[in-house]
């Protein structure tokens, strides 16, 4: 598998969530001082715990870590032994006890208390079905989710998918599902409870701002089949237009990327329309290198920066193939993480406008490391900042040119936003 650098977000597991990520550990040595914070903390539970299956022996008292401001703190971890020793002597049906279940949610409680709503412990069963939505595939409805301001919210509905037929918007908050309400559930349980087999049918209650009361939406699952890049040509004025879609930064981008590419420069273009809509993120490293398409070599890209005043400068390669096109690129609510560090490289180096809606503001960077058992850690190590200097964390990219979409548009199949990038580009 090609896990070169997706929150989501994009829990952030599969029904599908907002990303951008670092490269884990099997494919760069790459570590900071919180995570290695968070996996001495994982190495000394597992340790306790196999100490505890004899008798819960071991105590480890006053523990000490150095936070990022620098300050000790002591922490009494015995605490912890001493309530799994506690459960195991005098729970009534102890016999019936899952320990690898209840080690995993020792664990996703500590990863939770960091307060980051996108950090996350994947046990092996959600790290398999994580994977494999990364890889263009999966069961489900067909859209991408995330948590904001503590609700469940759709991020940005697939092109074609169930949740888009069914009429589900960006920025639709999931109240219930199956009426089952999502209050003080977790991403990833909200996840599962929207995703099943193809076929089944699954109820959302759905708030929709604008709307007077909520509402619910019936879906019927289905199979995913994600192609991430899509190309199309639009005579406008007898001019020829390149519309160059991509939906995420996934395993399958850069290739169809490339071949989208050479299939624009076959047709002889000089103006392009890049489509970021609804685009939840996906590995930086692709954002990166698809943006070298359009910037000369050495132009800043966006900046990764880490505690300790780290920061890390990720700049173009130079191949600049479309750097000749006059770009315009569209963007919308469902615009998030590595399609804002495009979209934002782009602007601020004087290469396109931006038309639409103000994007998501996902500006933060997860690490995914495996931890054993198959199962891995997924947890926040920097933020971005665009090329002029602004955090797209929760903020997102006001468009140069504000175009709505209403949800009659939605249903009429009406695009006011290309409409306007269209009529832009020729002038």
């Amino acid at each position: 598998m090609n896990m070169n650098n997706f929150d989501n977000n994009f829990s952030n597991s599969p029904e599908v969530s907002d990303q951008t990520f670092l490269k884990p550990r099997w494919y760069e040595q790459k570590s900071t001082k919180v995570l290695l914070a968070m996996v001495l903390l994982i190495a000394v539970f597992r340790f306790g715990y196999q100490m505890g299956q004899e008798g819960f022996t071991f105590s480890p008292k006053d523990f000490k870590i150095v936070n990022s401001s620098g300050q000790p703190t002591q922490v009494d971890y015995g605490l912890l032994w001493k309530v799994l020793g506690i459960i195991d002597e005098k729970y009534i049906d102890k016999n019936q006890l899952d320990q690898q279940k209840i080690l995993y949610g020792a664990i996703k409680g500590a990863v939770e208390a960091t307060g980051d709503e996108y950090s996350e412990f994947f046990d092996p069963e959600t790290f398999a079905e994580f994977k494999t939505e990364l890889q263009g595939s999966f069961s489900g409805i067909g859209a991408e989710v995330g948590r904001r301001d503590g609700n469940i919210t759709i991020i940005a509905p697939i092109d074609g998918s169930p949740a888009s037929q069914s009429g589900l918007l960006p920025a639709d908050i999931i109240l219930a599902v199956n009426g089952e309400t999502l209050e003080n559930k977790t991403l990833d349980q909200a996840v599962r409870l929207i995703r099943g087999e193809e076929g089944t049918q699954v109820t959302l209650n759905i708030y929709r701002e604008g709307r007077d009361v909520p509402f619910d939406v019936s879906i019927t699952r289905a199979q995913i089949e994600i192609k991430s890049v899509k190309v199309d040509y639009r005579n406008v004025n007898g001019q020829e237009v390149a519309i160059l879609e991509i939906s995420r930064f996934g395993d399958d981008t850069e290739n169809l990327f490339d071949q989208a590419v050479t299939d624009i420069l076959k047709h002889g273009v000089s103006k392009l329309v890049l489509d970021l809509r609804s685009n939840p993120g996906g590995y930086l490293d692709t954002a990166v290198n698809l943006a070298s398409d359009w910037l000369p070599e050495g132009t800043l890209i966006v900046k990764e920066e880490h505690s300790q005043n780290d920061v890390i400068n990720y700049n173009s390669d130079g191949s600049n193939r479309l750097g000749n096109l006059k770009t315009i690129v569209l963007v919308d609510q469902g615009s998030a993480s590595a399609s804002e560090i495009l979209a934002g490289a782009l602007r601020d180096n004087g290469v396109s406008q931006l038309i639409g809606m103000t994007t998501y503001g996902k500006g933060s960077v997860q690490e995914l490391v495996p931890i054993g058992d198959d199962s891995a850690l997924k947890i926040t190590v920097a933020k971005w900042i665009t090329p002029n200097g602004q955090n797209l964390n929760h903020d997102g990219l006001k468009p140069d040119i504000e175009v709505e979409i209403s949800e009659d548009d939605y249903l009429n199949k009406r695009d006011p936003q290309l409409d306007r990038a269209l009529e832009e580009i020729i002038k």
